[in-house]
């Protein structure tokens, strides 16, 4: 009998991928489910990005094998969008690589950096593939507390006073997924000044930075962040293009080839229409996010009213594409939403797919229409 690798008893499926398919049943029984898990955009693309990418197909180069660093044109597109909106000088020759989404820079990253062994700090309740992926890699991870009367933010205090010598990486994600709690300045340049003092590379998450945020950052904002910091960021969630696969990870020269040293023996490059689509997307304007926000404004509304009505409370000023709601005293996050799902027929995500930091709390997406959101507030 063929066995699998050892590092697979490290891991299980992903928590989603398992969840939707008990969804799909309940589905193909003719139950009437509403989605409110996951947060996979609904809404399209601007038609000048589809219609970008349809050009590109008559183009002579369209089929070939394309750069394992993208088109140039792509990275001077994503070099301008950091200038624009974040006023971070990137060189689009040697600090920025073109990734098929975040998620698959979250394994190369660890591939070019982590040894077994490594320590890395994750954050909880965070987004679970930062764990496997370390658990993958074979390095080991060392969960820090995200608390809600800290503002889901770390307490370097506290991490201070661990023996952090075999620490290699630190995942940080802000605006943060779950909870939707924006980064400030100040916590950026003591995790920089704390990266430093450690020899950890620090890195960003960062797709949720343009949904419901009028105070969008970067780490690399921070003096000296290249030094030890990347961060990673994504068209998915900002311009509608999940299903696409456009990412991309910044740092200093050093960092960045690392990283392709990894992505260069992995993939033969991004399709050449999904690149020229990701540029027309990149040069969208202000009147593009306004559009989208105003959209995400109405449903958040009609969620923080599902939630009142489900007992639970909710930080109004939270961002991104998710609202964080914690339960009453004493009802358990899973128990709760499978019977939400069984007697409503209404998927929610329970916070502990998070972390244990997540128990008592449940996420809502935003990605489902008004009517969809009225519907599910009526079912109560």
């Amino acid at each position: 009998m063929i066995t699998t690798a050892d590092r697979l008893q490290s891991v299980q499926e992903y928590y989603f991928s398992r969840k939707l398919r008990e969804v799909r049943q309940l589905m193909t029984e003719g139950k009437p489910i509403i989605n409110m898990g996951i947060g996979s955009p609904d809404l399209a693309p601007d038609a000048t990005v589809i219609e970008a990418m349809h050009q590109a197909l008559w183009d002579d180069k369209a089929h070939e094998y394309q750069s394992y660093q993208g088109l140039p044109e792509l990275r001077r597109g994503m070099a301008d969008f950091y200038k624009k909106h974040f006023n971070v000088d990137l060189d689009f020759a040697t600090e920025i690589l073109p990734l098929m989404g975040s998620k698959e820079g979250i394994m190369y990253i660890s591939l070019a950096f982590l040894n077994p062994g490594d320590e890395v700090l994750i954050p909880n309740p965070g987004y679970p593939t930062y764990a496997s992926v370390t658990e993958l890699v074979q390095a080991k991870a060392v969960y820090y507390d995200l608390k809600e009367d800290n503002k889901w933010q770390p307490d370097l205090e506290k991490l201070e006073q661990m023996n952090l010598s075999k620490v290699k990486l630190m995942w940080v994600s802000y605006p943060h997924m779950p909870t939707g709690a924006n980064g400030t300045l100040e916590l950026f340049e003591k995790l920089i000044v704390f990266g430093k003092k450690h020899n950890i590379l620090i890195v960003n998450d960062n797709p949720y930075s343009f949904v419901l945020n009028d105070y969008p950052l970067s780490i690399l904002q921070v003096d000296g962040a290249k030094e030890i910091a990347l961060e990673l960021n994504s068209l998915s969630k900002t311009y509608n293009m999940a299903g696409w696969r456009v990412g991309m990870v910044m740092g200093n020269a050093f960092l960045i080839e690392a990283v392709l040293k990894v992505k260069s023996n992995m993939d033969s490059g991004m399709f050449y229409g999904i690149q020229k689509g990701a540029i027309e997307a990149l040069m969208l304007g202000k009147d593009w996010f306004d559009k989208q926000n105003k959209v995400y404004a109405k449903r958040r509304d009609l969620v923080f009213q599902l939630v009142e009505k489900m007992g639970c409370t909710f930080d109004k000023n939270s961002i991104g594409l998710f609202v964080w709601a914690k339960l009453p005293k004493g009802v358990l996050a899973e128990k709760f939403i499978d019977e939400v799902l069984i007697e409503k027929h209404i998927f929610i995500t329970p916070g502990t797919v998070f972390g244990s930091n997540g128990e008592g709390y449940i996420r809502f997406s935003l990605c489902v229409s008004e009517a969809k959101i009225q519907e599910a507030i009526e079912r109560f």
